[in-house]
């Protein structure tokens, strides 16, 4: 039996990607994208009638230019949605815009958009996943579109103090990253890790035994791998997304996996604590984690980068 289908014993696979070839090959219950995931697969031939159908939307809602890319990039994001949705049987994440992040009021005018997109092309609320930053906007945004029912997934998170917030907030899933966290130790201490002891790693092993110890429904989805070892030391996860390289070197490998995670099985006690309703808590305490702080702002202006260069793909084809 490959690494992949063991893994698939203890923890739900998600694909990493907006690839729909990859997508198809590895059957995932769910797919996450994000604007550079959908901006490396945009390049690509194969997907022109999505931008085609984007673009002839945008012309069609917008006065000015800028309106119009804005529509165009939204029903882009949609499009790959949709084919998406023909592939995995779950839930796909579609992203808001990350120039938002700091914004809880535009945060949820864009996310009532999607669904509302969505809806017009027959596609349920149930099975999108509204994916924001985890800022202190971000996660008040999502405690009030989860009490709208619209499903949110809080992704470039990097710390337990995002994490205890967004499961006060009724989240429904989160994204801690690890390769990420990962790459800053490397940086720092010049050292690499072994996976039992990766930083990133044992982020995710808090925020998890945090979760099952105070009995929150938040799924954890670890996310940002940069080896097979990362994802392996957290079988049993709830979920774990993974970029189509990984995905197949596990389906490859046939390497022994152990279920490393379990709810009945938290030996590391955590006092309770609570971020939702106190803004300079969550800001102080956040604040003390250097590394979350440099991650979260690098990630954010990453996506926002990756969105204006999709923007501009569609702004000449507008313009044409």
């Amino acid at each position: 039996m490959s690494a992949l289908d063991q893994l698939k014993k203890f923890t739900t696979c998600v694909a990493d990607s907006g690839d729909f070839e990859t997508i198809s090959k590895y059957k995932p219950q769910d797919a996450t994208t994000n604007p550079s995931l959908i901006l490396a697969a945009a390049k690509k031939e194969a997907y022109a009638k999505l931008i085609d159908v984007a673009v002839d939307y945008g012309k069609q809602h917008g006065k000015t230019e800028d309106e119009q890319v804005d529509a165009a990039l939204d029903r882009l994001l949609v499009e790959f949605g949709k084919e998406i949705l023909k592939i995995v049987p779950g839930r796909v994440s579609t992203e808001v815009d990350a120039r938002f992040s700091f914004s809880t009021e535009k945060t949820l005018e864009k996310a009532r958009h999607i669904i509302e997109l969505y809806k017009e092309l027959g596609i349920d609320k149930e099975r999108i996943l509204i994916k924001i930053a985890s800022t202190w906007e971000g996660i008040q945004a999502s405690k009030i579109l989860e009490k709208e029912g619209i499903h949110t997934n809080l992704t470039l998170l990097f710390s337990i103090v995002q994490a205890i917030a967004c499961a006060e907030a009724g989240t429904t899933l989160i994204s801690p990253f690890v390769g990420r966290i990962m790459d800053y130790y490397k940086a720092k201490e010049g050292k690499t890790f072994a996976a039992h002891e990766d930083p990133g790693v044992k982020s995710v092993q808090k925020i998890y035994n945090y979760y099952k110890q105070h009995g929150y429904k938040t799924i954890v989805m670890g996310a940002s791998f940069r080896n097979v070892g990362e994802i392996t030391e957290l079988a049993g996860c709830d979920f774990l997304t993974i970029s189509p390289a990984l995905l197949e070197e596990l389906s490859n490998s046939q390497e022994k996996v152990d279920q490393k995670l379990s709810a009945e099985n938290i030996t590391e006690k955590q006092d309770k604590v609570s971020y939702l309703s106190d803004e300079s808590k969550f800001r102080f305490d956040f604040n003390n984690d250097p590394m979350a702080v440099e991650k979260l702002s690098s990630g954010i202006a990453a996506f926002a980068k990756d969105a204006e260069t999709l923007k501009d793909i569609l702004r000449k084809k507008v313009a044409a």
